[in-house]
């Protein structure tokens, strides 16, 4: 049973059929909320959780208690909340398909077949970041960064002092000021 089926668009998208893939199992849910850029809620929930952290990437934090908010970080919450919330996804789970704050781990795919963790690394709104065993789309990533970075777009297109800002995730950016 497809759980969402599409055809390469050239632009990376990758079909996800109803087969488990080497990466893990497949299920459908649909995003009930945004917490921040790179971590939703579903419903139904999956294996009893209802938080998804999108694999692979990182996307600036937003304010929490006394810490204050990184830079881009409300921008990247708007585009996954306008693109996400209320809609029907696919998600695609790693090899580890839990990290040890118990939320699910997934690759999330749209409708029309487009990863949406690799969306957020193309507009930069997110960086790389790959905590193994969950490494599969590594290079991918990698790539639509460097074409991001190039491009100055999103996070790429803040000044140093406040690229300096950011969790530091080897990409030569963030780790403090």
């Amino acid at each position: 049973m497809a759980l969402l089926a599409a055809s390469s668009t050239g632009c990376g998208a990758t079909s996800v059929s109803g087969e488990s893939s080497k990466e893990g199992g497949l299920a459908r849910a649909t995003v009930s909320r945004v917490v921040d850029g790179d971590t939703v809620e579903v419903r139904p929930r999956i294996d009893g959780e209802e938080d998804v952290r999108l694999i692979g990437i990182d996307t600036p934090e937003k304010a929490y208690s006394s810490r204050e908010a990184q830079p881009y970080a409300l921008e990247a919450s708007r585009f996954t909340r306008e693109k996400l919330e209320g809609r029907r996804v696919a998600l695609r789970f790693g090899a580890d398909k839990k990290d040890r704050y118990g939320r699910i781990l997934a690759y999330l795919y749209l409708p029309d077949g487009s990863m949406f963790n690799e969306t957020l690394v193309e507009k930069g709104y997110a960086q790389v970041a790959t905590f193994p065993p969950n490494v599969h789309y590594v290079e991918r990533f990698e790539q639509a960064q460097r074409k991001a970075r190039e491009a100055g777009v999103g996070i790429w297109s803040l000044p140093k002092s406040k690229l300096c800002r950011l969790t530091d995730r080897g990409n030569g950016i963030g780790g403090g000021c």
